[in-house]
């Protein structure tokens, strides 16, 4: 539930770094690959 409710909230922000900060990760890359997000497809 917890990957389901932060990809919500980066598909309708587009905001990486909130969720970055709302997952705790302290690394951006970590988010990326916990959503995974392609930066280059967004």
């Amino acid at each position: 539930m917890r990957r389901t409710k932060a990809t919500r909230i980066y598909k309708k922000t587009g905001n990486l770094r909130a969720v970055q900060l709302l997952l705790g990760h302290s690394k951006m890359d970590s988010a990326v690959r916990y959503l995974c997000v392609d930066l280059e497809e967004t």
